[in-house]
Order: C-alpha cells, then sequence, then structure tokens
C-alpha cells in the first residue's frame, strides 16, 4: 500500500512542472536594434523583451539568447524602442475644432462620444498613459472604463472627473447669462474649506485617481485673466491635505506667479501650465522638499493662433493666448535651466490630440536635450504619478507598454511626431502586423 502511494507521488512531482508549463500564459519576444532606456539614459544595442500576461519579465540581449523555434517573436528590424509615452495634461471629450459659443450646437453627451476617438488618436500618437485633468460629466471615469472592459481601444487614463475651483473662477462655467445658469453651484466649484474638501471626496467616490483645481483665471474661459489667483493658499492646502490623506495627488491649473507661489506652498503635486512663474516661483518649486512637477504645455498656440478663431475661438481669448504664449516658452527655459522638475503635457483638446508629438521640438528647442525630453514623457511622468511600478520605462514588472520609431530620437526628437509602432500591455496596437 505504501510503495503505491509512493510511486503515486513521485509520479504527480515528476508531473507537475509539466502541468505549470502547459497552463503558463503565453510569452511573447520583442527585439529590435536598440533601446533607450530611459533610467539610466543610455542605449541598449539588441535588447529582446519578454512579455507575459501584459508585463515585462525578462530584458536580454538578442544576440546571446536562442529562442525555440515556436516561440512568438514581434521583430521590429531596425527600429529603436522607447517606453510607451505619457501624456500629463489632456482633454479627451474637448475637440479642438470645437470653440467659443460654437459648444452650444450639442448636446451633453455629444462630448463623451467625440472622446472615443481622441483616446485612439493618443494611443496611436504613442501616448500610451494618459492623465485627463477636468471632464464633464465624468467622461473621462466612463471612457476609462469603457477601455479596460475592451468596448473603446485607448491609452491607460487617470482620471480627474470635474475639476475643483471657485464660483466664477477658470473652473466655473463662465459664458452663460444668470438667467441660463443653474439655480445651484456647478459640480466641482466650493468657495470654503469644508465645501472644496467635500468636492476632493466626491470626486475620488466616483472614480477620480487625480483631483485638478484651478488656482488661478484661464486663457479659454471667459471673465477670468490668467495672472488672477482664485483659491488662497489655506484652500489650496485643504485641498492637498484631504487628497493625500486618501493617497491621491493633486494637479493645480496655476497661470498666474502669486497662485504658483500659493499651490507650492500648499503642498500641491504638479502645477499647469506655470506660464508666468517668477523667480521666486522657481526657486520654491526647487527647493520644496515633496517633489513639485511643472506640466508647461509650449506646443499648442501654433495651434490655437492659426486655427482658432475659424474654431469660434472668442477674440479675448486668442488675445490672453497671444499674450501668454513667448512668457511660458521664456519661462520654461527658465525653469528647466534652474533644476525645477518638468513633466510633459500637452493641454491636447486645445490642440488637436494627434498632433501632441510635435511638443518635443519645442521642450529641445527651448533647452531640454532630447533624452531630457524624452524622459518628460516616460520616467519623471511616471514618478509624478505615483505609478513607477506600472508605466513609464521599459524595465522588468512594469506593463509592457512600448513605441517603436525609425531613427534615432536622441539625435532628431522630432522622430517622436511619427510613431510606427505601438505596443500597449504586449498587444500590437499599431504597425508591426
Amino acid at each position: 500500500m505504501k510503495t503505491a502511494l509512493y510511486a503515486l507521488l513521485a509520479t504527480a512531482a515528476l508531473a507537475a512542472p509539466a502541468i505549470a508549463q502547459e497552463t503558463a500564459s503565453p510569452v511573447t519576444h520583442i527585439k529590435a536594434a536598440r533601446m533607450v532606456d530611459v533610467l539610466t539614459g543610455k542605449v541598449v544595442d539588441y535588447p529582446l523583451i519578454t512579455v507575459q500576461d501584459g508585463r515585462i519579465v525578462g530584458i536580454a540581449d538578442s544576440r546571446t539568447v536562442k529562442l525555440s523555434a515556436n516561440a512568438k517573436i514581434i521583430d521590429l528590424g531596425s527600429k529603436t524602442l522607447l517606453p510607451g509615452l505619457i501624456d500629463m495634461h489632456v482633454h479627451l471629450d474637448g475637440p479642438a475644432d470645437i470653440g467659443g459659443y460654437r459648444g452650444l450646437e450639442f448636446t451633453d453627451s455629444f462630448w463623451g462620444m467625440t472622446a472615443v476617438g481622441s483616446a485612439r488618436a493618443m494611443l496611436d500618437a504613442g501616448f500610451t498613459t494618459v492623465r485627463n485633468v477636468g471632464a464633464g460629466h465624468r467622461n473621462d471615469i466612463g471612457l476609462k472604463q469603457a477601455i479596460e472592459n475592451s468596448y473603446a481601444v485607448g491609452p491607460r487614463i487617470v482620471p480627474a472627473g470635474h475639476a475643483l475651483g471657485a464660483t466664477g473662477g477658470h473652473c466655473d462655467s463662465t459664458f452663460l447669462p444668470p438667467s441660463l445658469e443653474k439655480d445651484h453651484k456647478e459640480e466641482g466649484i466650493g468657495d470654503s474649506v469644508d465645501e472644496l474638501r467635500y468636492q476632493v471626496r466626491r470626486q475620488r467616490k466616483y472614480g477620480a485617481e487625480v483631483i485638478k483645481i484651478c488656482a488661478t483665471g484661464g486663457v479659454f474661459s471667459r471673465n477670468t485673466e490668467p495672472g488672477q489667483q482664485q483659491l488662497s493658499e489655506e484652500h489650496m492646502r485643504a485641498i492637498a491635505d484631504e487628497a493625500h490623506q486618501w493617497g491621491i495627488r493633486v494637479a493645480a491649473h496655476a497661470h498666474g506667479g502669486d497662485g504658483i507661489k500659493a499651490a507650492i506652498k500648499a503642498g500641491i503635486d504638479t502645477i499647469e501650465h506655470a506660464s508666468l512663474v517668477d523667480d521666486e516661483g522657481i526657486k520654491l518649486a526647487v527647493a520644496r522638499k515633496q517633489p513639485v512637477w511643472f506640466s508647461m504645455d509650449i506646443y499648442n498656440t501654433d495651434y490655437t493662433q492659426s486655427e482658432g478663431k475659424k474654431n469660434g475661438v472668442l477674440e479675448d481669448n486668442l488675445r490672453k493666448d497671444r499674450e501668454v504664449a513667448q512668457i511660458q516658452r521664456d519661462n520654461f527655459r527658465k525653469a528647466h535651466k534652474a533644476g525645477v522638475r518638468m513633466v510633459f503635457g500637452s493641454d491636447a483638446g486645445v490642440m488637436p490630440h494627434a498632433l501632441v508629438g510635435g511638443q518635443f521640438k519645442v521642450m529641445v528647442q527651448y533647452g531640454m536635450t532630447p533624452l531630457e525630453a524624452i524622459q518628460a514623457a516616460t520616467r519623471n511622468a511616471a514618478e509624478a504619478l505615483g505609478r513607477e511600478k506600472d508605466v513609464g520605462a521599459i524595465a522588468v514588472g512594469r506593463f509592457a507598454d512600448m513605441i517603436a520609431v525609425d531613427g534615432d530620437p536622441l539625435a532628431d526628437v522630432r522622430a517622436l511626431e511619427s510613431v510606427d509602432v505601438v505596443i500597449k500591455g504586449g498587444d500590437i496596437i499599431k504597425g508591426a502586423q
């Protein structure tokens, strides 16, 4: 009896590895001529990336690894591999060619419908992760759920839901007279510490993974100026404390110098636009122990000034856009030179989502090396999101989100304006078919 039992156990032990191999998830190997390692800043020749269950499980030299004859291989030939790009400031439910009062031509659900195409355009442009900083009707949260459940194709979305701000501020509805406004505050609007804390909780409750606030006035709102501070340091500190307590980060739309400084002092995580930042604000950003990141959209003015009037954008908004544009670009150079931490943010929606790769060349024009511009959209962005274990680099354990381009983007960053191959979670989205 014992002899039979021992024999049975021995047979089971010998069979276990074979069973494990049969039930293991399939493995895919991706190879190319070279790879940009954004963590070290080095170029790796002949990379072989092994992917299983959507994540990277191995990186090797393809010249030294002998794969079985039936191994699944994606061979990208002479192309250069990079991590999937990350845009930290997008509005997926905002078509760029609809401006000003033209938005009143469409029903409320229209904007969510347009977001599906915008998401696909960004993914095809190589942006496998985006942070959507404010959306009507929580369109960004609904789209994220649709993508994750295979009802739509798009990037990984870090959604904010409704943006938070003061009554009459940039995040409020400012285009209509009182007779056409609702008789209660817009979603996300608060005028006291308690109201704003509640709005943080409310957005998180319904799916927000980042909190977006409007610290100052804006360019494309009505009856606000970019330099106006609209939330006090006390208000912003309450928002930051509440959000951090729940484990989520805060992005502050802040053009004006005073609003930027108040946001930095209040513990806000990313400063969006940072157009009119002064020397004191730059010093505060560099010196703050808890990292603060600047996300400066220094490309989209090319589109808004050439196409804005045709799209219905009001002259007053175009005037503000003109006044801020060059100052913002010069301050980008100054902030980068001073050592401010920078991430890639395009404000896609102000310009077409498919064109955002054009910002890389402007970042280089205003002081970054091509590698630094690429790191802003990969390594830095992942750190600013708090998601270094998932995105932002081609590294073991992270999602197998990659892009491939012809040529050397470290020599000519404009290679990123036309991405040839997009891979998300190990699946080919574009190219290499």
